[in-house]
């Protein structure tokens, strides 16, 4: 277990704009529940979901631009801050997860399967999967008003769920989920996303990172933008 508290390069919870954080929330003073809920439910809502340049981004960086596996990285780094034992899981999931957020020419060019990972924590003797975080509450409730008539499974827009209305986001000592119905592959389980991400990396050829990185992530985080801009009703 010590070494799943252990500070590494992205992981980089001594910083000060963590520490500072950590301390502000007053989160170390809490009762280990609601330690967990408070700090979930800050990655979740107040670090808006996006496209980062890359996955392999130092948690102190993603305080200031957040998306499911950079998100993911701040997770962990606050929850080592404050003594709760945390790892990284990794998969493969189909890329029809991003089409609404990455549409025409760039959906096409992407490729089929896409680099994602979830954080599992441990708590009162068990180990809880956290994926349910990656969408921002604001974000998520707009593609629900999008697709209200969706009464089933959903898929798009950086949602894969069995139950779009309903979807099991807020943790109360249970797993959460919010993309894992598009998984296609199992990565295995790692201690830190340094050792992840050194290991799995988006595939892309060095033109479609470059591609990705200067206009394919801004076009989606645009696309963003406009779904959780959307009036209520349009």
């Amino acid at each position: 277990m010590e070494k799943l508290l252990e500070k590494t390069k992205l992981l980089d919870f001594d910083n000060e704009s963590i520490s500072h954080l950590i301390e502000e929330r007053k989160w170390k003073n809490l009762d280990e529940k609601e330690r967990i809920k408070q700090i979930y439910e800050f990655i979740r809502d107040e670090i808006q979901f996006g496209y980062n340049a890359n996955d392999d981004m130092p948690a102190s960086m993603v305080l200031k631009d957040g998306q499911c596996n950079t998100k993911g990285t701040l997770f962990m780094a606050i929850l080592r801050s404050v003594k709760i034992p945390c790892r990284i899981h990794g998969f493969m999931v189909d890329k029809i997860i991003q089409k609404g957020t990455l549409t025409g020419l760039p959906y096409a060019l992407s490729p089929k399967e896409l680099v994602h990972s979830w954080v599992e924590l441990y708590y009162n003797g068990k180990w809880f999967n956290l994926e349910g975080f990656i969408l921002d509450k604001l974000y998520l409730n707009k593609v629900q008003e999008k697709f209200s008539n969706c009464n089933t499974g959903f898929c798009g827009f950086a949602v894969a769920t069995k139950d779009l209305k309903n979807p099991q986001i807020d943790w109360n000592e249970n797993d959460t989920y919010i993309q894992n119905e598009g998984i296609l592959k199992d990565l295995g389980v790692f201690n830190t996303p340094d050792e992840f991400f050194t290991k799995h990396t988006q595939k892309l050829s060095l033109l479609k990172k470059f591609l990705f990185k200067n206009i394919g992530r801004h076009l989606m985080n645009k696309n963003v933008r406009k779904v959780r801009e959307t009036k209520t009703g349009t």
